[in-house]
């Protein structure tokens, strides 16, 4: 049921190193680099030079790899991590277009990931980073955008700890199990909570519906057979989007199910509806939807407006190549094991919008809305223990025919 896109996770993790204890990078010279590289560096559209104060950086690859950028304090250094990519073809002065940086090192960092790191003259801020797949011919293109900024705001960037979405797992091989050779891992995630209980209505609360849900759909699933669940939350608290999303890689998660019940002015909306993760949304009710959500973090003080720019927007390029699909026949398969099971959906029950609980890049994740709590059919359904066991049994019959189909092409996606 697992194959190598999904149980990355699974393996033993290290935390990222700083440059200085960062020996093994260093050892036998730049040149020297033991890599089946997925990606090699394109120096002939390499380009390194000064932006007025601060300085871009475009650096072309020969395809899509993950990757991530950050500053680092004493010495000031532009860290940049790769699975992986073969500098051996960029020149040693290819990058020493200006006395703005001050040493160019690059290597294998550990087996399946390499590592450059650019010694800078001084502070800088990441003011943007990004990849462009576009290119015709497969070639990608890291676009960065450094700005001076001050002593301390630099040390206080370059101290924040790594991103759990970018811990590093060792690449070794993995054989996706099939049916029967262990349990699904599904995460639950009630959503809203805490100091933000999401929609209200006649004294009730998404965040105390879905939690309730929540622990019925969990004891569905356990006593079908074949999964493992975990909650992201299994009280009244307040979790961050960020938090929600650890706690899935955390668990090793095969599947990751939001479920929302919201409410819509008017009152028009109604039926459950499968949301996968998408850029631009379906409509701007959609788009509405994901703001609402995303806003619960900037209730608690969580600033996200910056999150896609500093992990390079969790390589969508990457994920619409592996886990995109996946997430596809997951909605689908939702979207007819709940048809089944309680005769009626929204009247689109596919929908996507740029949730940023979605945003993980190896983890099949969508979000279900259950219902609208803003409809009257809706909201005593919500309330109604037998619609919500028959609902229950409609999610676990999707998630044991998905795991089946995910099963099979598995061997495929390894091609």
């Amino acid at each position: 049921m697992r194959n190598p896109a999904n149980r990355r996770a699974g393996r033993p993790r290290q935390p990222l190193i700083a440059l200085a204890l960062a020996a093994t990078l260093w050892a036998g010279g730049s040149e020297a680099q033991d890599l089946t590289a997925l990606a090699h560096v394109v120096p002939e559209a390499t380009e390194l030079r000064e932006l007025g104060e601060g300085l871009a950086l475009d650096l072309a690859l020969s395809q899509p790899v993950p990757w991530r950028v950050r500053t680092r304090d004493d010495p000031p250094r532009l860290v940049l991590d790769f699975r992986e990519a073969d500098f051996s073809r960029l020149p040693s002065d290819a990058l020493s277009t200006t006395s703005r940086i001050l040493d160019l090192r690059h290597g294998s960092l550990r087996e399946g990931w390499s590592r450059m790191v650019l010694r800078l003259d001084g502070p800088y801020e990441i003011a943007a980073a990004s990849m462009d797949t576009s290119d015709a011919a497969g070639k990608a293109m890291i676009t960065l955008r450094l700005e001076p900024t001050d002593a301390k705001s630099f040390a206080q960037a370059g101290a924040q700890g790594d991103d759990s979405l970018w811990d590093m797992p060792a690449p070794e091989a993995q054989v996706p199990r099939t049916v029967g050779e262990g349990p699904l891992t599904v995460v639950l995630d009630p959503g809203h909570g805490g100091i933000d209980p999401g929609a209200e209505r006649d004294g009730i609360t998404e965040a105390e519906l879905m939690l309730t849900f929540a622990r019925e759909l969990r004891e569905e699933l356990l006593r079908a057979g074949d999964f493992e669940v975990v909650l992201t939350r299994e009280d009244d608290v307040f979790v961050s989007l960020e938090g929600r999303v650890r706690i899935a890689r955390a668990a090793n998660a095969d599947v990751f199910l939001s479920l929302h019940a919201d409410a819509l002015p008017g009152g028009g909306a109604s039926g459950a509806t499968i949301y996968t993760l998408a850029e631009e949304a379906t409509d701007a009710a959609s788009a509405a939807l994901a703001e609402r959500h995303d806003r619960a973090d900037l209730l608690a003080g969580v600033d996200l407006s910056r999150q896609d720019d500093l992990v390079a927007g969790v390589l969508m390029s990457i994920a619409r190549n592996e886990t995109a699909p996946r997430t596809d026949a997951l909605a689908d398969a939702l979207v007819e094991g709940i048809t089944d099971s309680v005769g009626r959906m929204h009247r689109r029950p596919r929908q996507a919008a740029g949730f940023s609980v979605l945003k993980a890049p190896d983890i099949p994740a969508v979000l279900v809305e259950l219902g609208f709590m803003s409809s009257e059919t809706d909201l005593a359904n919500l309330r109604d223990p037998g619609w919500r066991a028959e609902f229950a049994q409609g999610v676990v019959s999707a998630l044991q025919s998905w795991a089946l189909e995910d099963a099979a092409e598995a061997p495929l996606r390894r091609r």
